[in-house]
């Protein structure tokens, strides 16, 4: 007798960033991992969880507001994914106060879920250029910096999540205990 084992499956959505290929790199061998265009039909989602990759701008997100408000999966919003998910709610969205990449130190606010097992500081590697600047109603904020007081979030009733800086990078410490913490998340 044969058994089959289902794997659990991910899809990162493209927003045309630089570091979405490298997010699905990330797990690619954790799970069953794809990536779609953002222009895909929410009803063409077929996953376990979906993580709304980064990208230059709020003018080019396709459906990913569809996919927030019509998917019950688990969703990550990573930079741009965040800022997404942030306008969605009805939060805003501003200029950060410092552009490009830079190394942005973190400072824990809630562990939560998606911040399981993270030390109260600690590195990361974001872009600022653009920022939640105002906290949707429904969610609550897990951890700030000096440069930007939104810097994680999540939704206080459904699994979804928003980071500012980029957990699939090197340079980023805990990066993959936070991509290994939504695996887990999208596993319940």
């Amino acid at each position: 007798m044969q058994c089959i084992v289902a794997l659990m499956r991910v899809i990162v959505i493209n927003n045309y960033g630089q570091f979405n290929h490298l997010i699905r790199r990330s797990i690619r061998d954790k799970v069953d991992c794809d990536l779609a265009s953002n222009q895909t039909p929410p009803e063409d989602i077929d996953a376990d969880g979906l993580i709304l990759g980064g990208g230059p701008s709020l003018d080019r997100v396709g459906n990913c507001r569809d996919y927030l408000l019509k998917l019950d999966i688990p969703i990550l919003g990573i930079c741009l994914g965040m800022q997404i998910m942030g306008t969605t709610f009805g939060g805003q969205v501003t200029a950060g106060s410092i552009g490009g990449y830079a190394q942005v130190d973190v400072e824990l606010i809630d562990e939560d879920d998606i911040l399981k097992g993270f030390p109260a500081k600690f590195k990361t590697w974001a872009s600022h250029a653009d920022q939640v600047s105002l906290l949707p109603s429904q969610f609550q904020r897990l951890a700030t910096s000096r440069i930007c007081d939104i810097e994680a979030m999540k939704h206080r009733n459904r699994p979804l999540y928003g980071v500012q800086w980029h957990p699939e990078v090197v340079h980023t410490e805990h990066g993959e205990e936070l991509l290994d913490n939504f695996i887990n998340i999208c596993k319940k």
